[in-house]
């Protein structure tokens, strides 16, 4: 087992726009949340150019958009749902409208944040975000595509929504291994009977029903949908033409999210296939004993995400 740290998603973004900073003085990072560890030497080092905006994401946000009407490259972080639905009209108005580049990171999407109940769960944030005019959307599903994430916004500032995961997520790609910021998205896990489209923690656990589907006789591959919207037909296409049964797999509302997303651009490329679409169902999660748990209750866990795929392809 290797000896190296295990750095959470947020760190390790962090920590790349911290060091953007240093070299950069356009760079201002917006808080709404001192927890992350990784804003405690930005803090220190970037005094003029940390905001600490305490739990008002509203004004955080019309703040950081009369930031980069000055030509700033500014980061607003908070809790997923906090960062994207508490200031949804904001987001819309104040950097939309007026088209403004500022880049949204949400920490803990799904139901990373189990321990702190509903209020906490970010999983209605991609069918919000992906209805924004210009707003792109990004989710990361291991870090490398955290830290190129982070790169991609410094180099090519828009307006966009990244989602991170709480923990910490087991590599996908190698180390400059940069296929998801041209395509968004990406073949990963090679197979011919079938495909799981899916990212983030979902595609982790899509790798441990792939194996037991495999047990199975099951051949099946997995892609990852890095860059949720926009997502090019075309590529689409080509990613997903050679399975005759495809599978969505989302830690989210079934209404306008990843299923919804894939599918949109394939009635755009005109690309018809038999499409099983599992996702969170619709209601409101109260219960208590942790993401497996809740995600258990969704049927979302590997065994049902396992019975329900081996049926499909039955």
């Amino acid at each position: 087992m290797s000896d190296v740290p295990q750095k959470l998603p947020r760190d390790s973004f962090i920590d790349e726009i911290y060091a953007e900073a240093i070299r950069n003085d356009r760079v201002y990072f917006m808080s709404a949340d001192l927890g992350a560890k990784a804003l405690d030497r930005f803090r220190k080092d970037c005094p003029g150019r940390f905001i600490h905006a305490g739990i008002c994401e509203q004004n955080m946000v019309d703040v950081a958009a009369g930031l980069a009407q000055c030509g700033k490259l500014v980061y607003l972080y908070a809790m997923a749902p906090y960062v994207t639905l508490r200031c949804y009209e904001q987001i819309k108005v104040a950097l939309g409208h007026m088209e403004l580049p500022a880049t949204l990171i949400g920490n803990g999407i799904g139901f990373s944040y189990t321990d702190a109940g509903p209020t906490h769960y970010a999983t209605e944030d991609i069918s919000c975000m992906r209805a924004l005019c210009g707003c792109e959307v990004i989710s990361c599903s291991d870090d490398t595509s955290v830290i190129e994430t982070a790169r991609l916004t410094y180099r090519e500032p828009a307006l966009r929504y990244v989602r991170l995961d709480r923990k910490f997520l087991p590599q996908v790609y190698a180390a400059g291994d940069t296929r998801f910021l041209t395509d968004g998205i990406v073949l990963t896990d090679e197979g011919e009977d079938a495909c799981i489209v899916t990212n983030g923690y979902m595609l982790h656990k899509a790798r441990e029903a792939r194996v037991n589907l495999a047990k199975q006789g099951r051949r099946i591959a997995l892609v990852d949908v890095y860059r949720i919207k926009p997502l090019d037909p075309k590529v689409v296409r080509r990613v997903l033409e050679p399975f005759s049964r495809i599978v969505t797999l989302e830690e989210h509302y079934l209404a306008g999210g990843i299923g919804s997303a894939v599918l949109e651009a394939m009635a755009d490329a005109s690309l018809s296939r038999p499409v099983l679409r599992l996702g969170i169902q619709d209601r409101y999660f109260c219960e208590n004993g942790g993401r497996d748990y809740i995600l258990g209750l969704s049927g979302l866990d590997v065994p049902t995400i396992t019975s329900n795929v081996a049926k499909f392809l039955s």
